[in-house]
């Protein structure tokens, strides 16, 4: 008889099965309610489909719909269900990769036909018909050979050369019906599990992302497990719709982007008003935290990138020129420009933490197709700094840092942010032992400064240089964005070459941290704009006040208060054409003006404005000094 396995659950109790033993029956035996909600299982850390005989011991538990991690599961499923129901209307067509994502999935296909958003609602409706039928997903197992049989007699012909790219020698494959597809799994037991569908998209894609590649077409949706969150999930996508930042961003004369310089953003004037207002909310902070600002060339040559390690972990994403035979790069980041400026004349230990920052344009080599208006571009800035300290300074640096970027995050309307520390990746560059010390003084700063127990760790997502901390923000539909962080470096210094004199009169390498606050200057006002619907508070507002003329007569008088609000202080302006006045109000609410100061007869005799909001809350007349020092008292506020 062969060996009993030992299954250790989530309460610590051990349960011993016989090999061979399925993750459902393991379920049926702790309880029937728990075997009906089973998603999947989590055997010695593999999640597995419910019908997967178990064969080795470990820890063990089941997922239900209340697990995150069943999501994925689920919506994986989906794309399956997706693909069945596209095979089913469109014979012939060939099929992609249809993974699971942060927010649903998607599946790209090649088709006899280029698809269209009005073939959506016909493709699913025959997925529902195919989720009420309940086909079980089934597990099948090959050798390559057999696998690559099986692909070509279904016609998946782009997907055989990929079986040679598998390290496993087992090929899987689910089966649901007469549908087939080579996958790793796991799936939930039944399409009747995928009843809350919605697809929301179709779009050109390239296979496996490759824009010399197989043009392709690929399908989005989402999937969840109830109805009411599909349908909470849908009303935020209806609200994302709103609050675009391309559109409002047009409407607000912020920003342009063009066919000239695709990823490539114009700023208006008005745009560059917030993108001020930033810098100089972060240069009072930066001056407050002893920061020498600095500024370092776009262009410089490759074999800084091959020192720094990016030529060699990022090269693909890097553009390059040749200039007098000899080759450059355009920085794709500002750490190793800094690393010359420290490397330029010698440092004593007494000069640490030296601490530079700069607000560095950088440029990047993203496909065209994920460019996305402001938050995902080419080009963008960093409100990038570097600072160079001893070992033992670490955890008060990243702590002051971390408390910077709770102080901005406050004023930018972000009082509450998550954090996650990613740890060393499989291509990290430099010594293990560097990295475990790395990571433990990130850990140390983040209990010491008020997120113990708030941080979540991020296993093999840290740089290649370097550890960690990744800030995260959630806007008002309830999105999450990651934007700030901070990172701790052994390695490029000791590339480099850097040194500091230490109190015993030896040579020493400094550490670097390399931090951003905001990360994408670009990708952050994209995400306030959003945020904010472009109802920005008034210190950010590009225009706070406009003076509304009920009439011509009025004129002179509103021009003048748009003067002297400006000589205030104020972004202020004067609407003086000859619109009737609610024209003129209804302008100023639909450009997100905050305030509008209304001027008849009356107020132009008496030195009044009547104020109004954005919002249509009527505040009464005032007099304009009056208005002027309330306005200025929020501004200073930053409410």
């Amino acid at each position: 008889m062969a060996a009993q396995l030992e299954l250790r659950l989530p309460d610590g109790s051990i349960r011993q099965v016989a090999p061979g033993t399925t993750v459902h029956e393991v379920a049926a035996s702790i309880g029937a309610g728990l075997a009906k909600a089973a998603v999947a299982g989590v055997i010695d850390g593999q999640t597995v489909e419910v019908s997967r005989p178990i064969e080795v011991s470990g820890p063990f538990r089941i997922l239900t719909a209340r697990d995150a991690d069943a999501l994925d599961v689920l919506r994986h499923s989906a794309a399956h269900l997706l693909a069945m129901a596209v095979l089913e209307l469109f014979p012939g067509s060939d099929l992609g990769f249809g993974p699971a994502t942060e927010d649903g999935f998607y599946y790209d296909f090649k088709t006899s036909r280029a698809l269209t958003e009005e073939d959506l609602p016909k493709v699913e409706e025959r997925m529902k018909a195919i989720a009420a039928e309940g086909r079980a997903y089934a597990r099948v197992e090959l050798d390559r050979a057999r696998a690559k049989t099986r692909l070509s007699e279904v016609g998946y012909h782009l997907k055989v050369p990929h079986v040679d790219e598998i390290p496993s020698d087992v090929i899987s494959f689910y089966d649901s019906g007469s549908f087939t597809d080579m996958c790793e799994g796991p799936h939930v037991p039944d399409t009747s599990w995928l009843a809350n569908v919605k697809l929301l998209s179709v779009s050109g894609a390239y296979w496996r992302g490759d824009a010399t590649g197989e043009p392709m077409q690929r399908i989005r949706g989402t999937a969840f497990f109830d109805k009411k969150a599909l349908a909470e999930y849908l009303e935020r996508i209806e609200q994302a719709k709103l609050r675009d930042h391309r559109r409002i961003g047009r409407e607000m004369d912020l920003f342009s982007l063009h066919a000239e310089g695709p990823g490539f953003p114009f700023w208006h004037p008005k745009g560059t008003v917030l993108w001020n207002e930033l810098e100089t909310l972060l240069r009072e902070e930066l001056r407050a935290r002893g920061y020498g600002e600095v500024k370092t060339p776009t262009v410089l040559s490759d074999e800084l990138w091959r020192t720094s390690g990016h030529y060699e972990h990022f090269r693909d994403n890097m553009y390059f020129l040749e200039i007098d035979e000899r080759s450059y790069a355009v920085k794709p980041m500002n750490c190793p420009g800094c690393c010359l400026i420290y490397g330029s004349r010698p440092h004593s230990y007494k000069e640490l933490p030296l601490r530079m920052a700069e607000f560095g344009g950088v440029h990047r080599n993203e496909l065209s197709g994920v460019l996305h208006g402001l938050l995902r571009v080419r080009a963008f800035t960093q409100d990038d700094a570097h600072v160079y300290c001893t070992e033992d300074q670490l955890e008060a640096e990243i702590g002051d840092m971390l408390d910077m970027t709770r102080k901005v995050y406050g004023a930018v309307g972000f009082p509450e942010v998550l954090t996650r520390l990613a740890t060393r990746p499989e291509n990290a560059m430099g010594d293990a032992g560097l990295w475990a010390r790395a990571e433990a003084a990130l850990a140390g700063a983040l209990d010491q400064h008020g997120w113990k127990d708030k941080w979540v760790e991020a296993p093999g997502e840290g740089a290649f240089y370097g550890p960690k901390i990744e800030v995260h923000i959630t806007d008002a539909i309830g999105r999450s964005w990651q934007c700030g962080t901070v990172q701790v470096d052994f390695s490029m210094p000791a590339r480099f070459g850097l040194e500091y004199t230490g109190a015993d009169g030896r040579k020493h390498t400094p550490v670097m941290i390399h931090r951003a606050i905001l990360g994408s200057m670009e990708r952050f006002v994209g995400i306030l704009i959003e945020n904010f619907a472009g109802r920005f508070p008034l210190w950010l507002a590009p225009v706070q006040a406009r003076v509304l003329s009920i009439t011509d007569q009025q004129g002179p008088y509103a021009e003048d208060a748009a003067r002297r609000l400006v000589a205030a202080g104020l972004r202020a302006e004067a609407d003086v054409r000859g619109d009737k006045i609610g024209s003129k109000v209804r302008d100023a609410t639909l450009e997100r003006v905050n305030y509008m100061l209304v001027v008849g007869a009356r107020e132009a005799e008496q030195g009044l404005v009547d104020v109004r909001t954005r919002a249509g809350d009527r505040l009464g007349t005032m007099d304009l000094d009056a208005f002027t020092t309330r306005a200025r008292e929020e501004i200073a506020a930053r409410a």
